[in-house]
């Protein structure tokens, strides 16, 4: 049986330890994506590939991260129902 969890933190994608890599085709395109890195202070690695597609997903995760998701109070079995009506939750929208 193999382990999931092997006990190392993963590292944060664009720092020293885990820069961001980004393939582009043309040299202005290299010096534009750059700027964003540099603006942003993200750590990465541009390579200059011309015969193969353009591959940026690393900095449009580093751009588009997620926030995390607040979690929202339940509502007890014996408190007022959050509808307005007046009743116990459980007689009225917990059924």
């Amino acid at each position: 049986m193999e382990k999931v969890f092997n006990g190392k933190k993963t590292v944060k994608l664009g720092t020293e330890k885990n820069p961001a890599v980004v393939h582009v085709k043309t040299k202005e395109r290299m010096n534009e994506v750059a700027k964003i890195f540099e603006k942003n202070g993200w750590k990465y690695t541009i390579e200059l590939q011309g015969d193969k597609p353009e591959d940026i997903a690393d900095l449009e995760i580093l751009l588009n991260r997620t926030k995390p998701i607040e979690a929202q109070n339940k509502v007890g079995r014996n408190e007022p129902c959050p509808c307005g009506s007046g009743k116990k939750y459980k007689k009225c929208c917990g059924k």
